[in-house]
């Protein structure tokens, strides 16, 4: 037994006095390239990491689900029959929405029992590390599982994305969830978020001796609030103008055409989707051709549109790539939503040890609050695991 099964275990049994039918975990991810394209209808190459969530669940005679979690004093429930998008807030609405949001694809909840859930997790909150997918993903599966629903994972990212958008309010797309449920071992998960299509693709990390290093800032973010939304308004508004239905359609070729159709706001928002799908067709294609070593430039090149175009990052994000790029990393670049969280910085193996301690005497320097460096793995997606 794993050290995350026996501690969901043992929560389980401390919250509600007996033991879990069952224990089911996903990941976290790390996004290796294609920010803010994945609600653009655009492609997106995230990988599941070896950072889980991990779901205890019992059941219950009656109709009433009752959450519990190690991040949280509070246990909160509520009745199958009155759940809807309105009667629950706060971190309850990750996997409250997601028993929602089961009924929204066809799921029939009403011949169910009621379930008792206790949740615990190694995925860093507020890093840009998909804490609040790897909560809905577990939840999924393990519900769907236990319920015996029959809904493919597929399905299950569609569940977690709506429990995302209606329950928790934040405008995510579908790449948080569907790299938690089908990411497999070294591997990345290549995303077209139109078609819903993913090809399971070799990293090769390991291998060429490269590690990749996860710079948490410690500087939070909410994506229900603020400059996420703002960001995803511009690119529908983009979109708009130039008379197509998402900014997918839109070609770097066609970039001079949208500079003088738009402002130079919008233009750069539409600029950093744009080029950032065709960054993430050269990354995969790069990989296949030539392996992980040659793929620096292009996390390179996405930092600097997500800081100059999108306007997302922050002093300490920018520090920290500009700090690993410089102690010789192959590429580095802010990852997630922006606003705070993560970079990331491919490295090789051996000089993990200097950029870490270049990085943490830099914020230091700085007078930043101390990073959280680690390595993360392309570990395998969500799972039954007792």
């Amino acid at each position: 037994m794993t050290d995350h099964v026996a501690s969901a275990e043992h929560g389980f049994a401390e919250q509600y006095g007996r033991r879990p039918a069952g224990v089911w975990s996903a990941p976290g991810r790390v996004n290796l390239i294609g920010e803010h394209t994945d609600y653009n209808d655009g492609f997106v190459f995230p990988f599941a990491i070896d950072r889980r969530t991990t779901v205890a669940l019992g059941d219950r005679d009656d109709r009433l689900v009752r959450v519990a979690s190690t991040f949280s004093p509070e246990t909160v429930e509520a009745h199958l029959d009155t759940l809807t998008p309105d009667t629950v807030s706060g971190w309850a609405a990750y996997p409250l929405g997601v028993v929602w949001a089961l009924a929204e694809f066809g799921a029939d909840l009403e011949h169910v029992r009621g379930v008792d859930l206790h949740i615990d997790s190694d995925v860093p909150v507020g890093a840009g590390l998909s804490s609040s997918a790897a909560i809905e993903c577990a939840v999924a599966l393990a519900l769907d599982e236990h319920w015996g629903l029959g809904l493919d994972r597929p399905t299950l990212a569609k569940v977690g994305r709506l429990a995302e958008n209606r329950v928790v309010g934040a405008p995510t797309g579908i790449m948080d969830q569907s790299a938690s449920l089908l990411g497999e071992t070294d591997s990345g998960v290549f995303l077209d978020c139109r078609s819903l299509d993913a090809d399971v693709i070799p990293l090769g990390f390991a291998e060429a001796g490269l590690s990749l290093l996860v710079i948490d800032t410690c500087v939070s973010h909410t994506h229900a609030t603020g400059g996420y939304a703002a960001r995803r308004a511009s690119c529908e508004a983009g979109a708009r103008v130039l008379g197509v239905e998402s900014l997918r359609e839109v070609r770097v070729d066609d970039l001079d055409r949208a500079r003088e159709l738009l402002d130079d706001e919008t233009f750069r928002r539409v600029r950093h989707v744009v080029t950032e799908d065709q960054r993430v067709l050269d990354t995969v294609r790069t990989l296949r051709e030539q392996g992980p070593g040659a793929i620096g430039a292009l996390l390179d090149a996405s930092h600097v549109s997500m800081r100059d175009d999108f306007e997302i990052s922050v002093p300490e994000l920018d520090l920290a790539v500009e700090t690993a790029q410089a102690g010789g990393a192959i590429g580095a670049r802010m990852t997630g939503g922006g606003f705070g969280g993560a970079a990331i910085a491919l490295v090789g193996d051996e000089r993990v040890p200097e950029v870490r301690r270049r990085i943490e005497a830099a914020f230091a320097e700085r007078g930043y609050r101390e990073p959280a460096i680690f390595t993360v793995h392309a570990a395998q997606g969500a799972r039954r695991d007792a």
